[in-house]
C-alpha cells in the first residue's frame, strides 16, 4: 500500500476509481452511453459492418448504435473545437497561410482485443459526417523493425514490445503529418509473411483526421536529464482511446483466433505460420497458450495495460466481446 493510500485512502487502481471522487474519469454503462448519440444518423449498413469487423469480433449494427454513434458525435465536437482553437491561435499570433493540421486519434490496447475493428468502424463513420472529412487509418505494424533486424538483435520473441518498433520512424511520420506535409509515407506490413514489406508504403496526403492504431501507441518513456525535448508518440494525439478487457477474456479471444486462423490464413503456403496448419488441435492449443503466456500476456502486463490511464476514453469489453462500460476523461 502506498503512502497516499494510507493517508487519504486514494484507490491504487483504475478499477476502484468508479465510485471514488478522485477518479479522473466519468463512467457510463453501455446503455447510458448510447443515449448520447442524440440524432446522430446511422450511416453504415449491416453488410458494411460485417466487412469491417475482424475475425471473431461479433460487432453488429446494434453495437454501432449503442457505442459508436455516441463516440462519433463526441469526436465531432472535439474536431470542431480543435479547428476553432487553431484559427484563434493563428489570429492571436497574426499568422496567415498556415496549413491546417490533421486531428490525430490514437487507439491502443492488447492484441486480440478488437482495436482494428474499432479503428475501421470509426474511419467509416467519421468519413461520412456531413462535412465529408478526409479520414486515413495507419497502424503501427509497418513501423516494426524487419524480422532480419529483430533476429539480429535477438528480439523475435519480443515482437510487439516497445523495443521492437522503430520509434524514431513513428515520430518522424507523425511530425510530418502534424506539420501538414503532403504525401507522407507509412511503411506497410504483411500479416501473411509476418514482416515489414520493403519498399511498399501507404501514402497519407494531408487528411482532416488520422487514426493511428497500435498496441503501444500510448507508451511513455524515461524523461531525459537537463530538460531535453524528447517527444512521445502520444504527444501528437488530439484524442486517445484504449480498448480494454479482462486478461482471461483476451486470452480466450487470442486462442480462439489462433485456432480459426489454422483453418484459414495459416493454410496458405506463403504464411509465416503455415507450419501450424497441419499439427493436431491439442498441439495447436498448447502452442497458442504458450505464445499468449510468454509473449502477449507479458507485453500486456508490462507495457500495454500501464498506459490505460493515459487514454481520454476507455472502452471496456465484456466476455461477449461487446462494450459494456465507457470511461471518459473529465475536462
Amino acid at each position: 500500500m502506498s503512502i497516499a493510500t494510507e493517508i487519504i485512502g486514494v484507490p491504487e487502481t483504475l478499477d476502484h476509481f468508479q465510485s471514488d471522487s478522485y477518479s479522473p474519469y466519468h463512467f457510463f454503462s453501455s446503455e447510458q452511453w448510447a443515449k448520447f448519440r442524440a440524432d446522430t444518423p446511422l450511416t453504415l449498413t449491416s453488410d458494411e459492418v460485417k466487412r469491417l469487423r475482424s475475425m471473431g469480433d461479433p460487432i453488429d449494427l446494434d453495437e454501432v448504435r449503442r457505442i459508436y454513434l455516441s463516440l462519433s458525435r463526441l469526436l465531432s465536437a472535439h474536431v470542431e473545437s480543435s479547428q476553432m482553437l487553431f484559427e484563434q491561435r493563428n489570429r492571436f499570433l497574426s499568422l496567415s497561410d498556415v496549413t491546417k493540421t490533421p486531428f490525430v486519434i490514437g487507439i491502443a490496447g492488447s492484441v486480440a482485443v478488437g482495436k482494428s475493428t474499432t479503428a475501421r468502424v470509426l474511419k467509416e463513420l467519421l468519413g461520412r459526417w456531413p462535412s465529408s472529412p478526409k479520414v486515413d487509418l495507419v497502424t503501427t505494424d509497418g513501423f516494426l523493425h524487419p524480422n532480419a533486424v529483430l533476429q539480429r538483435r535477438k528480439l523475435m520473441q519480443r515482437k510487439g514490445f516497445p523495443e521492437s518498433y522503430d520509434t524514431a520512424a513513428i515520430l518522424r511520420f507523425l511530425s510530418a503529418i502534424k506539420a501538414g506535409q503532403p504525401d507522407v509515407k507509412a511503411p506497410s506490413y504483411s500479416h501473411l509473411v509476418y514482416d515489414v514489406l520493403p519498399d511498399e508504403y501507404k501514402i497519407v496526403d494531408r487528411p482532416d483526421i488520422l487514426i493511428f492504431e497500435g498496441i503501444n501507441v500510448l507508451q511513455s518513456r524515461d524523461l531525459p536529464a537537463g530538460g531535453k525535448i524528447v517527444p512521445m508518440v502520444s504527444d501528437f494525439f488530439d484524442f486517445s482511446i484504449y480498448i480494454d478487457a479482462a486478461e482471461d477474456q483476451i486470452h480466450n479471444w487470442y486462442v480462439t483466433r489462433f485456432m480459426r486462423l489454422r483453418e484459414t490464413a495459416f493454410r496458405d503456403p506463403n504464411s509465416y505460420f503455415h507450419r501450424y496448419a497441419s499439427i493436431s488441435d491439442a498441439e495447436a492449443l498448447e502452442i497458442a497458450g504458450d505464445l499468449w503466456a510468454n509473449i502477449n500476456l507479458k507485453n500486456l502486463r508490462q507495457n500495454i495495460l500501464p498506459t490505460r490511464p493515459r487514454a481520454d476514453l476507455i472502452l471496456k469489453k465484456g466476455k461477449d466481446h461487446l462494450i459494456e462500460q465507457v470511461a471518459l476523461r473529465k475536462l
